[in-house]
């Protein structure tokens, strides 16, 4: 039982919370924002405790539905599934276990919210197979990324306004910077098995289209914090931000793979520090 227990830990990626975290600053993001930077603790721990369990299921149905490419690739050739370790059944059992402890954690809020988790479920379970229909999968995983913010709106104030599309769009953009620059690690391998993504779409303007996207999550960014009404420590942060940007820039200037990997490590800070600004700015009121 214990090594079962490991594998599905391994097969949710508990090992590795780079998603966790990258899923978690967005949320954040919209709470501070929706409650004026007073977010209900109830709500709070039910978004923060279904970041975890929704990027585990995630997780276990991407592997699911990669299982005939992950024996392909270096990187993803020991995963659970992939190895054998775990069969195809029990990751499905377990993606379910882990959604209905979701929607469990949900039912607690109100019904707008209860009505919108349903759609993050539709896409949650649909982008890994999204790689075989389209090269843009990496706007639908920042699709599937960013619906809880609107969820994290709907759950602190009742509603969905303006500004909530807003940081919607900018963890769009931001999703498909940093999970374009996650592609750049696997690309070769894709072209190899024919797994689609915008890394082998933006061939070798890769970088400047991540450039480009980057420029548009700040400015999306900054018009939030406008809408918004923050102030001086919200722009500090969004500097940082744009340092950190351009250090990515950087680290992805060769496209080597292991460069390109800490570049969407990065991203972990770029999330933090824009939140930090968000924290610091209605603490300063």
């Amino acid at each position: 039982m214990k090594d079962r227990l490991v594998q599905y830990a391994l097969l949710m990626r508990l090992h590795r919370p780079i998603g966790i975290l990258l899923l978690l600053w967005p949320t954040l993001w919209a709470l501070w924002i929706a409650s004026e930077g007073h977010p209900d603790l109830p709500v709070l721990l039910v978004f923060v405790a279904g970041v975890i369990l929704m990027r585990s299921a995630g997780c276990v149905i991407n592997d699911y539905a990669d299982r005939g490419f992950d024996p392909h690739v270096a990187r993803t050739r020991d995963r659970p599934v992939a190895a054998g370790r775990v069969q195809p059944v029990e990751a499905l059992l377990l993606f379910a276990i882990l959604c209905l402890a979701a929607f469990a954690l949900v039912l607690l809020l109100n019904r707008l919210t209860i009505y919108l988790s349903l759609v993050g479920v539709v896409l949650a379970a649909s982008y890994p197979f999204m790689k075989r229909y389209t090269s843009l999968p990496q706007i639908y995983l920042g699709a599937a990324f960013g619906w809880a913010v609107p969820m994290a709106f709907a759950a602190q104030t009742g509603g969905v306004p303006r500004m909530a599309w807003l940081l919607y769009i900018a963890t769009v953009l931001w999703a498909t910077a940093y999970d374009t620059m996650y592609g750049m690690v696997d690309r070769e391998d894709d072209v190899k098995i024919g797994v689609k993504s915008t890394a082998i779409l933006f061939g070798d303007a890769d970088r400047a289209i991540i450039a480009v996207i980057q420029l548009m999550v700040l400015g999306a960014l900054s018009l939030a914090g406008q809408v918004a009404d923050l102030g001086s420590y919200y722009s500090f942060g969004l500097l940082l931000a744009a340092a950190l940007a351009l250090y990515q820039q950087y680290l992805i200037r060769d496209r080597e793979p292991k460069a390109c990997f800490q570049a969407f490590l990065n991203n972990n800070w770029f999330g933090a520090v824009v939140f930090a600004g968000i924290v610091l700015d209605y603490l300063a009121r």
